[in-house]
């Protein structure tokens, strides 16, 4: 088994992740409302010191505040399945401010029923 996690930082791809993930038949995923540091920073007490005043030039001010979804999925066929439906919606979030998608792996779950 494994965790996906994707940060979305483009969270108008929500609604069409969630309905590709249902249609290869990813069971359910939790949506938390997230902020990366650099955003966090760039919106801090105003105080600049030189380092985080160049950090505030390099984050994307379009997308100050994201999305982060995560799914447990039992099989490695689902897995990929499930990351190259995203990609094909949200691109390869290969540039900066796209995003970030990792895999976990996951020995113990409790809450999650069981398939039959």
């Amino acid at each position: 088994m494994h965790t996906l996690v994707l940060v979305l930082n483009k969270a108008d791809h929500l609604e069409d992740i969630l309905n590709g993930l249902m249609e290869i038949g990813v069971k359910g995923a939790t949506i938390l409302d997230s902020q990366g540091m650099g955003s966090a920073i760039m919106v801090g007490d105003g105080e600049d010191s030189s380092f985080f005043g160049t950090l505030k030039s390099s984050f994307d001010r379009e997308h100050p505040y994201n999305k982060t979804i995560f799914t447990v999925i039992e099989s490695e066929e689902l897995l990929h399945q499930a990351m190259n439906k995203i990609k094909k919606v949200a691109g390869d979030l290969s540039q900066p401010g796209e995003g970030l998608m990792f895999v976990l792996p996951v020995s113990h779950v409790m809450g999650l029923a069981a398939n039959k």
